[in-house]
């Protein structure tokens, strides 16, 4: 169950990195609405999402390729209001993300019209 606004999340662990996941890939996963991942090197675009499949196996492959590593089609990142989707993998992320003052964002896309 998701937590409305002014509820705390209940399923977010402490310490690490935060993050968000879209309500397709926590249903995936059985996790809650935030998860944190330790991150022993450099604090990366790409060591977070490492980190992420590491610790949650059944999402290799859904939020990257098995093989280029490349973002999934209409899967995007933020952290700190910004949109990381078409960064390299080095990209360092922000200290607020870093420090766990902010979310890293993994946002499954909408497309239309």
């Amino acid at each position: 169950m998701a937590a409305s606004f002014g509820e705390p999340r209940r399923s977010f662990s402490g310490g690490g990195i935060r993050v968000v996941l879209p309500a397709h890939l926590r249903t995936l996963a059985k996790v809650g609405d935030e998860v944190s991942v330790h991150v022993e090197r450099q604090v990366t675009l790409g060591s977070v999402l490492d980190a992420l499949e590491a610790r949650y196996p059944v999402l290799q492959g859904t939020i990257r390729d098995h093989i280029t590593l490349r973002r999934r089609p209409y899967v995007r990142f933020y952290a700190c209001e910004e949109d990381l989707s078409h960064e390299p993998p080095d990209t360092p992320l922000p200290e607020a993300v870093v420090t766990g003052a902010e979310p890293f964002l993994v946002v499954g896309a909408m497309a239309g019209g």
